[in-house]
This record gives C-alpha cells, sequence and structure tokens, in this order.
C-alpha cells in the first residue's frame, strides 16, 4: 500500500481533521507503542499499520 492510499484511508474513515490528530497522537500498543506517524517514520510498512488501525478502532469491513 502506497502512503497516499493509506492517508486516503485514514481521512475517509475518521475525517481530515481527526485523521491527522489521531495519527500523532493515539499511542497503540500493537505497534510497540508508538503512534501512527512513529510507526510509519520507523519503517513500519503503511498496510500492516493500517490493517492495526482497522483492528484496534473497528474499522468496517467495506472500508478495509
Amino acid at each position: 500500500m502506497r502512503l497516499t492510499d493509506f492517508w486516503e484511508r485514514m481521512r475517509t474513515h475518521f475525517g481530515a481533521g481527526y485523521a491527522d490528530s489521531f495519527a500523532r497522537d493515539h499511542v497503540m500498543s500493537e505497534l510497540g507503542g508508538r503512534t501512527v506517524n512513529e510507526a510509519l517514520a520507523d519503517g513500519w510498512d503503511a498496510k500492516q499499520v493500517w490493517r492495526v488501525v482497522c483492528a484496534v478502532m473497528e474499522v468496517p469491513s467495506e472500508r478495509r
């Protein structure tokens, strides 16, 4: 998954303003105690991060 696709999915699910806030502020143990931004900066694959977000935030299957 390209980062542009990842961010589009984040904005679609959370809304433009909250997607950025969530990615910056929400620490998830499933990402090793990182935020989305930290995980991506540390080299995690965007698809893997999206799957974690989907699981943690219960994103409906049609948006996954």
